[in-house]
C-alpha cells in the first residue's frame, strides 16, 4: 500500500504542475492571471480522476470509491471551471492585482509564478490530499462515505443554485436591480458558492480519508482546512470583500448577513 501511496501522490504532483505550468502559459499570453480559476477545478478534476487510474492500474484500494471520488471531483471541477470560463469578462481580477501588488505587465511573470502558480499547485496537490490516498486506500468504514456524499451534495447544490442566482441578477439592467443581491441564498450568505466549496471538499474527506481510517483522516485533515482557508481568507471572501466594502449598499448588506456559514439575517440597527 505504502508504493501505492506514493505513486498516486506522485503522479497528481505531475498532473497539478502540468496544469498550472499550461495554466502560467496562458496567462502570459493573455496578459492576466485570473486563466487560473478556470485551470482550479479542471486541476482538482484531474488529479481526481489520475488518482483512479493509480488505483486501478495497480490493484490498490477499493474500486468503487475510488471511481465515485472521481466522478464527485470531476463533476464538481468540470462545473466550476465551466462556470468561472462562462462568466470571464477578458480582463483581470481586481482581487490578483491586490494580490501581486500591480497589473500583470507591471510585476512580471516572476511575480506571478512565486505568488499564484506555485502556491495553487501546491494548494491543488495539498487539497486533492483525501481523495488522492483515499482512491489506493481500502474502506473502513462506508457509512462515511455516504455521509461524505450528502455533504458534497449539499455543497454543489449551494454553488450550482447560488451561481445561477448571482447569474440572473446580474442579467437584470442595473437601474432595475438592487445595489446588492440580497436574496435566495444570498440571504442567509454573502458567499454561498464559497460555502459550497468548503462542503465539498469537507466531504471528499469524510469520503476519502476518514472513511479509510482515524489514520488517513488526521494525515489529511489539513486538505479541507487548507481548501477553507482558501475560501475565507487567501483568495476568496476576504480578499473579494476588500472592494466590495468600498460600496455602502454592500456594508449594509455585511452587517446584517453572515460571511460565510448561511444563517438568519441580523436585524438591522
Amino acid at each position: 500500500m505504502v508504493t501505492a501511496v506514493l505513486t498516486s501522490l506522485a503522479v497528481v504532483a505531475v498532473v497539478a504542475g502540468a496544469v498550472m505550468t499550461v495554466t502560467a502559459l496562458v496567462a502570459r499570453r493573455q496578459g492576466r492571471v485570473v486563466v487560473v480559476d478556470v485551470a482550479w477545478g479542471l486541476a482538482l478534476a484531474l488529479a481526481a480522476i489520475a488518482a483512479a487510474v493509480v488505483a486501478t492500474v495497480l490493484d490498490e484500494g477499493t474500486a468503487w470509491r475510488a471511481w465515485v471520488l472521481a466522478t464527485a471531483v470531476g463533476v464538481w471541477g468540470l462545473r466550476l471551471s465551466w462556470h468561472i470560463h462562462g462568466r470571464s469578462s477578458g480582463g483581470e481580477d481586481p482581487r490578483y492585482e491586490l494580490l501581486l501588488g500591480g497589473p500583470l505587465d507591471d510585476v512580471g511573470m516572476g511575480v506571478a509564478v512565486r505568488k499564484v502558480f506555485l502556491v495553487q499547485g501546491a494548494a491543488a496537490w495539498l487539497v486533492a490530499l483525501p481523495v488522492t490516498i483515499g482512491a489506493v486506500s481500502e474502506v473502513a468504514w462506508p457509512a462515511l462515505v455516504v455521509v461524505g456524499g450528502v455533504l458534497w451534495l449539499v455543497g454543489i447544490l449551494f454553488e450550482a443554485v447560488g451561481d445561477a442566482q448571482l447569474a440572473a441578477y446580474r442579467r437584470r439592467p442595473r437601474d432595475e436591480r438592487p445595489p446588492v443581491l440580497a436574496t435566495g441564498l444570498w440571504r442567509f450568505t454573502r458567499h454561498p458558492n464559497y460555502f459550497g466549496d468548503a462542503c465539498v471538499w469537507w466531504g471528499a474527506w469524510l469520503a476519502g480519508a476518514l472513511a479509510t481510517g482515524w489514520g488517513v483522516g488526521l494525515v489529511t485533515l489539513v486538505a479541507p482546512v487548507m481548501m477553507t482557508y482558501f475560501l475565507v481568507f487567501a483568495t476568496g471572501a476576504r480578499l473579494l470583500e476588500r472592494t466590495m466594502m468600498q460600496r455602502p449598499a454592500y456594508r449594509d448588506y455585511a452587517a446584517r448577513t453572515s460571511m460565510f456559514v448561511p444563517l438568519p439575517p441580523r436585524r438591522s440597527a
